[in-house]
């Protein structure tokens, strides 16, 4: 089979460690019972044991190539194969082919990441989780807390949807070709259902707020969050202006939330 050259418009780092593949099946538990959708199969890392254990698997590859060297494998009749652009994909076509919640997985090209999980909570509703391979980096921003220096929008906006729970820690570049020149992490988002800790009445002004208060990171509130908040309202919200964004909590920021709600419904603010 003609090797595959690596492709940097789609950010292509293939996982090639054994050890490292079968944890990250293992973690899935895949089952035939399960809408199960990978996105970026690539060389098919995870697609191979992934489909030794189920009957169907949907992917999703913008790579024709890599299409094309998927049809040489005797697993390619379990694939039903999407060549489209997983930021731009209908999911909801693969909710309702069974009517279940689906399962989405894969080792995520860098460049997009951050974007398609912000896509994806758009469809939060028809997913049941989400395991991913991420840059280091990114997935500690996923669960940064409150007071620490990754702690920001994608933190809150990421929690307030799902649970994240890490579940390997530090893969070396060594894992991966072409060789990233960062450490990779691999964890699971599972959306909250009836037990959120979190409530906001409309979630597009959690996410105006907090763009608005992260955009001045280094500012106190009653600077950056100024043109819709008095000192007065904060702190009637028991919320100190002085804090800067990186200080408030998520539940503070679904406060800030409810309050512009309920009290402006007549202003588009976002």
């Amino acid at each position: 089979m003609k090797k595959h050259i690596p492709l940097k418009k789609f950010s292509q780092n293939f996982l090639i460690d054994s050890n490292i593949i079968k944890k990250i099946v293992q973690s899935i538990k895949p089952d035939s019972s399960q809408v199960l959708v990978e996105i970026g199969p690539g060389l098919a890392a995870l697609t191979n044991p992934v489909c030794n254990l189920v009957d169907e698997l949907n992917i999703i590859e913008i790579d024709k190539n890599l299409l094309e060297k998927l049809k040489k494998h005797s697993f390619y009749s379990k694939l039903v194969v999407f060549c489209q652009d997983a930021l731009t994909f209908n999911y909801l076509t693969l909710f309702n082919k069974k009517n279940k919640l689906i399962r989405i997985f894969g080792n995520l090209p860098y460049n997009i990441s951050t974007s398609l999980i912000l896509y994806l909570f758009q469809k939060i509703n028809i997913i049941q989780d989400m395991n991913f391979m991420l840059q280091k980096e990114v997935a500690e921003r996923l669960v940064a807390l409150p007071g620490t220096k990754l702690y920001g929008r994608l933190s809150i906006i990421s929690q307030y949807y799902c649970n994240i729970k890490i579940l390997l820690h530090n893969i070396s570049p060594k894992c991966f070709r072409p060789v990233p020149k960062v450490d990779s992490t691999f964890l699971r988002l599972t959306p909250y259902t009836d037990n959120s800790p979190y409530f906001t009445h409309n979630v597009q002004v959690l996410s105006y707020i907090t763009n608005l208060a992260f955009q001045k990171r280094r500012k106190t509130l009653r600077n950056s969050l100024g043109k819709i908040f008095s000192e007065q309202s904060l702190t009637k919200l028991n919320i100190n202006p002085r804090l800067r964004p990186e200080n408030v909590s998520i539940l503070q920021y679904c406060q800030l939330s409810n309050y512009i709600v309920e009290n402006y419904q007549k202003y588009t603010l976002y």
